[in-house]
Parts: C-alpha cells; sequence; structure tokens
C-alpha cells in the first residue's frame, strides 16, 4: 500500500473559520479534514468557499454515515459520490469509523459492532469492497462505544487488529477514543496504544471530551484536549514514529485562535519528537 501523502499537523475544517483561514492559513496547519455528508452535491458559493480550499491544502475525507459495520447492504451508490467528490477535489484519502450508523434508517449515532470472529469477517469483506469501489486503499477509525455487545468473544483491540489485517487497509488512529474507552471500560490506555498495528497508522486525531463522572467520558469533541490524551499522542511518536495529526473539534466552537494553539502543541510534540530523534543519532 502506499501510505496517504499528508504531513504535519491538521485542522478540521469548518464554515465559520473558512472567511478568516482564507485571509490567513496560519503555517501550523499543514492539512484540513471534512466529512463529506456535509459538502456532497453543494453548488454556488459553498462549493466555491471549499474548491479554495481544496486547491490549495490536502485533504482527508472522513465519513460519517458509511455503517460499515452494519446490517443493511453496502450503500455503493453513496460510495460512487464519494468517488466523485474525491476526485473533483483530488482529495486522496477516505476514512470511516470502525462502527454502524444505520439499521433500515439512519441511527444518528456511532454504534459498536460485536467483537467476533464473524464480525471481522463481515466487516473486513465490506472495507474491500469499499476500496474496490475507491480504487484506494481507505482508513478505519477506532470508535469510541459506551456499551460492548454480549455476544463479544475477543477484545477491542484483538478485532480492530484482525479487521484492519484482514481488509487490508489502514488505521485512522484516534487517541482520544482510546482514553476514552480506556475510562468508560476499565483497561490500561498506553497498553491498547502499543498493541495496535502502527504501521498501518494513516494520521491520527486528538480532541477533547466530556467528563460525567470519575468512570464515564462522553466523546463530544467539544472541549480542549487534555494531558493524558496528549500524553498517549507522545506515547504513540515514540512507539510508532511520527505520523501527521489532526485535531477534531465539532461542538462548542471557539475562536479560530484557540483551535489554531491546539494545532500548535500538535507542531510542538512532533518538534518534540524530531529533536529527540536527532539526539540519539548524534
Amino acid at each position: 500500500m502506499i501510505r496517504p501523502q499528508l504531513d504535519g499537523a491538521g485542522l478540521g475544517l469548518r464554515r465559520e473559520h473558512m472567511l478568516p483561514l482564507r485571509q490567513s492559513v496560519p503555517e501550523s496547519i499543514n492539512f484540513f479534514e471534512i466529512s463529506p455528508e456535509n459538502y456532497l452535491d453543494l453548488g454556488g458559493k459553498r462549493a466555491k468557499d471549499l474548491r479554495w480550499f481544496t486547491e490549495r491544502y490536502p485533504f482527508v475525507a472522513h465519513g460519517l454515515s458509511l455503517s460499515i459495520g452494519g446490517p443493511d447492504p453496502l450503500d455503493e451508490a453513496f460510495l460512487l459520490r464519494i468517488k466523485d467528490f474525491m476526485a473533483e477535489h483530488q482529495i486522496k484519502l477516505y476514512t470511516e469509523h470502525l462502527s454502524y450508523c444505520a439499521d433500515k434508517g439512519h441511527l444518528y449515532d456511532l454504534l459498536p459492532i460485536p467483537f467476533t470472529e464473524e464480525a471481522v469477517h463481515y466487516v473486513a469483506k465490506r472495507i474491500r469492497r469499499t476500496q474496490d469501489i475507491l480504487e484506494q486503499n481507505i482508513a478505519i477509525e477506532n470508535a469510541s462505544y459506551y456499551s460492548a455487545s454480549p455476544i463479544s468473544d475477543m477484545d477491542e483491540l484483538s478485532f480492530i487488529n484482525a479487521v484492519i489485517d484482514e481488509a487490508d487497509c489502514w488505521l485512522h488512529l484516534d487517541v482520544n477514543n482510546i482514553y476514552v474507552n480506556s475510562v468508560n471500560h476499565g483497561y490500561d490506555a498506553e497498553q491498547f496504544l502499543l498493541g495496535l498495528y502502527g504501521e498501518r497508522i494513516a494520521y491520527c486525531h486528538v480532541a477533547g471530551h466530556d467528563q460525567q463522572s470519575a468512570d464515564l467520558i462522553i466523546d463530544s469533541h467539544g472541549q480542549d484536549v487534555i494531558d493524558p490524551v496528549w500524553n498517549l499522542l507522545e506515547t504513540a511518536y515514540d512507539q510508532f514514529g511520527l505520523f501527521p495529526t489532526l485535531l477534531e473539534r465539532d461542538f462548542n466552537i471557539p475562536p479560530l485562535a484557540d483551535l489554531v494553539n491546539e494545532v500548535e502543541k500538535i507542531v510542538g510534540c512532533q518538534n518534540q519528537w524530531m529533536i529527540q530523534k536527532i539526539k540519539k543519532s548524534a
């Protein structure tokens, strides 16, 4: 597989930030991410606004509604629309969540797939078909969840690795989701991270969340990134080497300057890794 051509730090593109970003994109931002569902079949000014960015910066299409693990037939017509959209905007990577979100209609949430061998084969087959339609390898994101399926017969880590291996796809790493799940389900976040297929990481998300109680976190993407999540990112760099990393923020959207500060923190983590690498090789 050819690794997607992304570098450095990125930001999820929000419409409310397009105007100030068009005036000046900070040097810390190397690429952007959008959910294609928000832009498919869009015309007029909004389409032109997006075109301004996609003509100048690398983009990732991060899907929300394919329902890769769902019981409904794979929506191949939707994938063909995604393919055309990506070609129109020269987007080189499509990612989706390792979850499902539809069952005879959209459920408006990302729900966990049973961690079973049967589900591994089922999901991997759907990922391979997606890759055949898009004519490229996609990346699958480790998802947050709040209750595991009672029929699971393997753990989450084994399930993720088995799907990636059988589907022959990339991993879209989300260190916040690891932290969220580690609190909600009582496992060691760093141990989980180190067990993933690091060589398959296409890029990474960092995000914030809402702490409801000592043992319950809601993966809202609505707060600043906290120190344990930053620490996980640094551990991932130490273990797997440098990879592109994007700040994800979907709710309680702050001014652009506040988001840029967090993007610059990603850059700081990446620079620190480079300094340590140079010191070790000296």
